[in-house]
């Protein structure tokens, strides 16, 4: 059997950790699952999965252990009854949690034996195994190589380095982006639909505000490089908009919210940010310089 035939387990099912099984599956696999509920194998199991009758078995099953939980509260419940059967393993652990857990967690593996990727996949349970899909890996480098053609099967991997807590950094830091985004969308939808604007109208007009976004982070200030690049050299040129015209425009999204009787919590925030800059006497700048507030609240 080649590598990329190898026996995998997969811990937890639900809709993600199925996803990676029938991926699994259709590229050769053989896979035993296990999940505390055990009728969510039923589908998988009926596809050509194993069930195994307890973790202990689920991890005797494969050295590749593939973890897709709720958090990693539910990893030390489901193994910690079976911490003798981590020896030689390789826990890949997709589950969301704090950097700093995960570090903790990977320190545990070690102590027992096995070695530890993190993981996060970055994009839903209905694009795993296709070309949409991709995902973060952090932990030692010569795990990731080892399994990187397994890996592939779920999602593109994209390694970002040793430190464990790395992998679950980025994927917070994504979700961060795609949370905020996402009650950006339903703030504005409310704020408008306050007129009696239906969101089936006004929802295809925000979004491409949202597209508008890369194509204005590319270009940077002023044009001379990316938005990146700038914050990274410390440069917020204020060319197109500083921080005092933005903060501005928060104030008045804030007074718009209050007198449409809606949640004023987000815009607040975003106001607090501008606020923080133009206090600190960097109205002039452009509207990056919000980052220090963000890095140092203080």
């Amino acid at each position: 059997m080649t590598a990329q035939h190898a026996p995998v387990t997969v811990i937890g099912l639900g809709p993600m950790g199925q996803a990676m099984v029938r991926s699994l599956l259709t590229a050769g696999h053989p896979v035993t699952v296990w999940n505390r509920t055990a009728s969510r194998a039923d589908g998988v199991v009926a596809d050509g999965a194993l069930l195994a009758p307890t973790p202990r078995a689920a991890l005797e099953a494969a050295e590749l252990v593939l973890l897709s939980l709720t958090d990693y509260a539910a990893m030390d419940a489901i193994l910690d009854g079976a911490t003798d059967a981590l020896g030689g393993r390789t826990l890949v652990n997709l589950s969301s949690d704090t950097p700093e857990r995960t570090r903790e967690a990977a320190a545990w593996a070690s102590a027992h034996g096995a070695a530890f990727l993190t993981g996060g996949v970055m994009s839903p349970a209905p694009t795993v195994g296709t070309d949409d899909a991709y995902a973060y890996y952090s932990g030692p480098r010569d795990v990731f190589d080892r399994y990187r053609e397994v890996l592939a099967e779920l999602a593109a991997p994209r390694y970002v380095g040793a430190d464990p807590g790395l992998a679950q950094l980025m994927y917070q830091a994504q979700l961060d982006v795609f949370l905020t985004a996402l009650s950006a969308l339903m703030h504005a939808t409310a704020l408008v639909g306050s007129a009696g604007i239906p969101a089936r109208d006004f929802l295809p007009e925000a979004l491409t505000t949202l597209t508008d976004i890369p194509a204005m982070l590319a270009a940077g200030e002023g044009g001379r490089e990316s938005t990146g690049a700038q914050i990274d050299a410390g440069r917020h040129p204020g060319d197109l908009s500083t921080a005092t015209m933005m903060g501005a425009t928060a104030d008045h999204l804030v007074a718009a919210s209050a007198a449409a009787g809606i949640d004023v919590g987000l815009p607040r925030a975003v106001q607090e940010h501008y606020r923080r800059a133009i206090d600190a006497g960097h109205g002039a700048d452009g509207w990056t310089r919000i980052v220090d507030g963000i890095r140092d609240p203080r």
